[in-house]
């Protein structure tokens, strides 16, 4: 890890303060992303339909244009609706409220940190995105394949939009949040948590994790599970390069830092 600077040191101790203004400034970060969140659940909730259509567009695909979702209780469709505003709502705040967790983490932070960190916040929506879409546009339409083809002319699926759309929501939270591992693992990294060396070692404990978490996440069958399997496997090796390539730059700095010493030094 980097060692703070004086300067660093002296804007760290400037930003303290009594541990009641910390609770007011967290009150007040989490009182901003509420609201975020809520006008931005009125604004999903006013294009829940839209939304809706989105997300069972997959399914609607593979059923045909004869056959329909159907519900079985009367308030289902509108809390369906009141779910999907809600889900488009905290993907909609989700930037916002992280921002407002920065700002009140930031202060307690070092100059050096604060810089490292950065990267990693900004990628954090951009591989969740990646994630979800991954599940949206390949993952899914395969699953949903498979599963309808066990229907026979005695049996077909009448799917409820209630729990077809918590079927799918929670398959692009799964997606999206297990697609964050490489940002985790590179922080862990960055601020010398882990290594290059200790992950590649640790690889084969890693991939039967991987594919038990795909086995606890995805729906139970073998194209869904290897779906996230892969590429999970894919993103722990692309983590334990760009961990690699961390710690090179790092070494680089500070060898240069020390030559830079060495130069100054008085004869």
């Amino acid at each position: 890890m980097v060692a703070p600077t004086q300067d660093e040191e002296a804007e760290l101790e400037s930003s303290k303060a009594p541990l009641l203004e910390h609770l007011v400034e967290l009150r007040n970060r989490l009182i901003y992303s509420m609201i975020a969140f809520f006008l931005a659940f009125l604004i999903c909730f006013f294009f829940a339909k839209n939304l809706y259509a989105f997300l069972t567009q997959p399914l609607l695909n593979q059923l045909g244009p004869n056959r329909t979702m159907i519900y079985t209780a009367l308030y289902e469709t509108f809390f369906t609706y009141v779910k999907v505003g809600m889900f488009g709502a905290l993907c909609l705040a989700f930037p916002f409220m992280a921002f407002q967790l920065w700002m009140f983490i930031a202060p307690g932070l070092y100059r050096h940190e604060r810089n490292a960190f950065v990267p990693f916040l900004l990628m954090t929506p951009v591989m969740f995105i990646v994630g979800a879409s991954f599940v949206y546009f390949i993952m899914l339409p395969y699953a949903i394949r498979f599963f309808l083809s066990y229907e026979t002319q005695g049996i077909q699926l009448q799917a409820r939009v209630g729990e077809y759309l918590s079927f799918v929501m929670t398959l692009i939270f799964a997606f999206g949040f297990c697609f964050e591992m490489p940002v985790l693992l590179m922080l862990l990294g960055r601020v010398g948590i882990v290594s290059s060396a200790g992950l590649a070692k640790v690889r084969r404990y890693a991939i039967v994790g991987v594919f038990a978490v795909a086995a606890v996440l995805t729906p139970p069958d073998v194209i869904s599970q290897l779906s996230l399997a892969f590429p999970m496997v894919a993103l722990y090796e692309i983590s334990i390069w760009g961990v690699w390539f961390i710690e090179r730059s790092r070494a680089k700095r500070e060898a240069a830092e020390a030559a830079a010493n060495r130069n100054i030094q008085p004869t």
